[in-house]
């Protein structure tokens, strides 16, 4: 299920670094719902990478300064809730990363990171494109 995941997440990514040629000028609704769905595919990944770590016995988070506990539920609304603020922001600091999920939320917040970039670039090529 872990390596499903992460060649998810690198499709995805990789699907925001691509360009094709389009008719279309300025931000197309295509290019918007393609940076929607790459942004939730992303949360979602790790999200699911931080829960089966967790499901495992590897402690990679921390809430309140206890290990994330609870039901099922419970822990996934934590790893998503986390997921999220690492993606999008700097984070609230109620949930912190230990160990190995450190390294994984570095990389989460500089693909965060680098997806409006890779967006604005796609947005300026294609608007060259269809200027020539």
């Amino acid at each position: 299920m872990l390596a499903i995941t992460i060649v998810g997440l690198i499709s995805s990514i990789r699907s925001l670094f691509m360009t094709k040629v389009s008719k279309k000028q300025y931000i197309s609704i295509e290019n918007v719902v393609l940076l929607f769905l790459v942004y939730v595919t992303v949360l979602i990944g790790f999200g699911i990478i931080y829960m089966v770590l967790d499901l495992n016995n590897f402690p990679v988070l921390n809430e309140d300064g206890l290990p994330v506990s609870g039901v099922f539920t419970e822990r996934l609304e934590s790893t998503m809730y986390f997921s999220a603020i690492t993606l999008l922001s700097v984070g609230y600091g109620d949930i912190t990363p230990i160990g190995v999920g450190r390294w994984i939320a570095i990389v989460e917040a500089l693909i965060g990171y680098t997806i409006p970039m890779a967006f604005v670039v796609k947005t300026v090529i294609n608007i060259e494109r269809n200027e020539s």
